[in-house]
């Protein structure tokens, strides 16, 4: 009697086994991952927001969490550390995080085309990159937004050391609203619609235009770790993505709703109009090497990188 008892016992024991999965998840559940935004959300993210609502992520068995960064968010090093599976980052960062030895890499441009840009008030002195010498051009203070303007005025032939730059943090809207510069860099999909929106009358000069390659400006990027430790996750989470920004360029309506139902705070009139200017660029696509190998040279020639980046450690399936 106690043998055929501790016989059921054991046969009930490794049914439950079974029944849990060695991971002691139930077996076909989705994997559970964590996506950090590079900003809070906003139209660029419109298509993993509607891959989101309208289940992509499961489909490929994937539960994906999609979040803004905190204050504190470092996303490079959350995703060396493995405390995060997926990060979007701008491609400088993606380059600089290599730079400081953090083995990341880049899955899927969200982008086709950088999204920095000067803008300068139509009403200014600044009609063209060039005039930009004699000046005040407000900065952030970050790094990138030296190469822009020293990129653009070379480009146009002008001298960069002439231009008056003011660090204006990031309030270039506010800055260029009041007259306070005569041009400043920003986002041209972000800063350049809200100033537009404002009926501040603008020039604006896009970096990939005046000296920069066309890079991807935002990238779906994994670590080395996850990416060669699960593969299958990697891919499942870029078809996803990629299909809810297929679903954005067919339906954009459908999905600045799926946007803005996660994410109610934002201004449906503003998203709209970002997701407008955005939708001819806003499409994941294969990697281009010849692009990459041109952005590597110019973030190395404008002082972003210190030494010749390995695009193909960088970046995976480089066309």
């Amino acid at each position: 009697m106690r043998w055929t008892v501790a016989l059921l016992a054991t046969v009930l024991a490794l049914a439950g086994l079974a029944g849990c999965g060695g991971d002691g998840a139930e077996p076909g559940a989705p994997k559970g991952a964590t996506l950090v935004l590079d900003f809070v959300p906003n139209a660029v993210h419109s298509g993993i927001y509607a891959a989101l609502a309208r289940g992509y992520y499961e489909d490929e068995g994937v539960d994906l969490k999609a979040q803004p960064p905190g204050e504190s968010t470092d996303a490079p090093k959350l995703l060396g550390a493995g405390k995060v599976e997926f990060a979007i980052l701008d491609i400088h960062d993606l380059g600089i995080a290599r730079e400081r030895g953090i083995d990341l890499v880049g899955v899927a441009p969200l982008v086709q085309r950088p999204l920095a840009a000067v803008l300068a008030r139509a009403d200014g002195p600044v009609r063209r990159p060039r005039e930009m010498e004699g000046n005040e051009v407000g900065v952030t203070g970050l790094p990138s937004d030296e190469a822009v303007v020293d990129s653009e005025v070379e480009a146009d032939g002008g001298d960069p050391a002439a231009v008056d730059r003011v660090t204006i943090g990031f309030n270039a809207v506010g800055s260029l609203a009041a007259g306070k510069v005569d041009a400043a860099t920003g986002f041209w999909n972000a800063e350049g619609v809200a100033l537009r929106r404002r009926g501040v009358g603008l020039r604006v000069f896009k970096v990939n235009r005046f000296g920069a390659p066309p890079y991807p400006e935002l990238i779906l990027t994994t670590s080395r770790q996850t990416l060669e430790g699960d593969p299958e996750l990697v891919d499942a989470v870029v078809a996803a993505t990629e299909r809810g920004y297929g679903f954005t360029e067919k339906d954009p309506t459908a999905a600045l709703g799926d946007l803005l139902s996660a994410n109610p705070e934002l201004e449906r009139a503003e998203q709209r109009a970002q997701l407008r200017v955005l939708l001819p660029i806003l499409h994941p696509g294969p990697f281009d090497r010849k692009v990459l190998d041109a952005w590597a040279a110019w973030d190395l020639k404008h002082g972003l990188l210190e030494r010749p980046l390995d695009v193909e450690q960088a970046f995976d399936q480089v066309g």
